[in-house]
């Protein structure tokens, strides 16, 4: 099970004494407001006297106008109005759970949600192995922006096992390349949301994915699927934000701490599959990375001068160990990522087609991954016939795909995961391979279900294969190329 940490702002009372609450000057309070429309990056504000619960029921705009409610702290912070007798400036919530990283976005998300749905704002992170850096002080940040509490969940031994491996094991690959370590993401951390939900209450789900990407439709498709009546907010689709300025701009109006760390001319997303980089210089195709964009991994050029040899062992499709240590699911990745990434192993830079229509260019980093990649393939070089293996790799293209595209609990992804599981179950031995300079190549391969016979597949003259007769068997294949050059001829 997962690790779950709640931890819970402190709250002060709530009693109302006229209609307001005592405790109106503390700026936590949701109620506490001044009223502020942001246009774009202009905006305007105004603070008047503070008003009695009767005087704010007599105060009413047309909606068409933009409905507002507004009442005002004795302190001049510029903040919004949060929360109304009838909700926020674009309906009401009760209680939304954000997908939370701590970052500008996630953090101006708080407020904002208060605001437009006054609603209370449970921060939710999921640890998939970002590390430890974007999980430093979250907590901090969390209550600084507004939330009522922090759920963090520690989901890389379930993301491993549960989502990694099965792809790992269907040999899923969207587009030749893209091994998915995003898509795989998503699902993971959106169902941890959906659980978290029915824990606090929560009527809604929100997260900061743009309108432009595919993230959206990850998380959305899975809330879909494991909860229908929750109720989704995407702010990015909504709000008058527009950039890096305009966020920051309203965080300084809301009191929200803006993150001070050096704001990365890339966009990334990691994780303990892989990371991901896009934006900047990459977004012309024709720009070659910088080789200081890399973080998981050393220039090929610049690793080892000695190639180095891993034994990986894997039962059904399955890894399991390496050089005969068996280690749990996201230790063994997490191990071979330190040996791929030292040898500069698993780089790839793909022009992709993203779900919503357009192409983008993105450069990952997936050392670990790639290695466990090689090695699944190779074991089935001895475990499976030719048959098989050509309809496995025509499904295994389909569910990439539907990976991709955030189908991950859709009745057909189960369906192959099925056929795959049952299509791997010889799957089982070991392979050798060689990692140097960026390149991973087999050395050996051993099976106890290897379909390769020696005694077979030898030059030598053997008992069970008479290559005699190979003569009619190419007639007989060969049948339909005669019948169409003997029509081509005349004959």
């Amino acid at each position: 099970m997962a690790l779950s940490q709640a931890i819970g702002a402190g709250s002060a009372s709530d009693i109302t004494f006229h209609g307001l609450p005592t405790n109106w000057n503390s700026f936590d309070h949701p109620r506490k407001s001044c009223f502020y429309h942001e246009m774009g990056a202009k905006s305007s504000g105004f603070c008047g006297k503070v008003m009695s619960h009767q005087g704010l029921q007599q105060m009413h705009v047309s909606r068409n106008q933009g409905i507002r409610n507004a009442m005002t702290s004795e302190t001049n912070r510029g903040t919004v109005l949060s929360e109304s007798s009838n909700g926020g400036l674009r309906g009401k919530l009760n209680k939304v759970v954000l997908a939370y990283s701590g970052g500008l976005d996630t953090s101006v998300i708080v407020p904002w949600l208060r605001e437009n749905y006054g609603c209370e704002v449970v921060c939710f992170t999921a640890d998939v192995g970002q590390g430890d850096l974007e999980m430093n002080g979250l907590e901090q940040k969390a209550k600084a922006s507004g939330a009522s509490q922090l759920v963090v969940q520690d989901l890389k031994e379930e993301f491993v096992r549960d989502y990694i491996f099965p792809c790992l094991r269907a040999g899923a690959v969207y587009e030749r390349k893209y091994l998915l370590g995003t898509s795989m993401a998503r699902p993971v951390i959106a169902k941890a949301m959906v659980d978290v939900a029915k824990e606090v209450g929560a009527d809604a789900v929100s997260h900061g994915c743009t309108g432009k990407g595919n993230d959206q439709v990850r998380f959305e498709l899975t809330f879909f699927a494991l909860n229908p009546e929750l109720k989704v907010v995407a702010p990015w689709r909504e709000w008058d934000i527009t950039g890096r300025e305009d966020a920051i701009e309203y965080a300084k109006k809301h009191s929200v701490p803006v993150p001070v760390s050096k704001k990365s001319i890339y966009s990334r997303d990691r994780n303990l599959w892989h990371l991901s980089h896009e934006g900047d210089i990459l977004e012309d195709p024709a720009n070659e990375p910088k080789k200081d964009m890399y973080m998981m991994s050393v220039d090929p050029e610049d690793a080892p001068n000695q190639p180095e040899y891993l034994e990986i062992e894997i039962h059904s499709g399955i890894p399991i160990s390496i050089n005969g240590k068996k280690l749990s699911p996201a230790s063994l990745l997490s191990e071979l990522n330190k040996i791929g990434g030292k040898h500069g192993v698993g780089r790839i830079d793909m022009v992709e087609n993203r779900l919503v229509g357009m192409k983008s260019r993105g450069v990952y980093e997936t050392p670990g991954g790639t290695i466990l990649w090689a090695a699944a393939r190779e074991l089935e070089s001895l475990t499976l016939d030719r048959e098989t293996m050509q309809m496995k790799d025509m499904l295994a293209l389909k569910y990439a795909e539907l990976v991709y595209a955030g189908r991950w609990f859709d009745p057909l992804r189960y369906s192959m995961d099925a056929f795959m599981e049952k299509i791997t179950e010889t799957t089982t031995g070991s392979v050798t391979l060689k990692l140097f300079k960026g390149s991973v190549t087999v050395a050996s391969r051993k099976s106890p279900n290897s379909l390769y016979r020696e005694d077979i597949s030898s030059f030598e003259t053997g008992m069970i294969y008479n290559q005699a007769d190979a003569a009619g068997f190419i007639r007989l294949y060969g049948l339909p190329t005669r019948v169409r050059a003997m029509l081509e001829k005349g004959m």
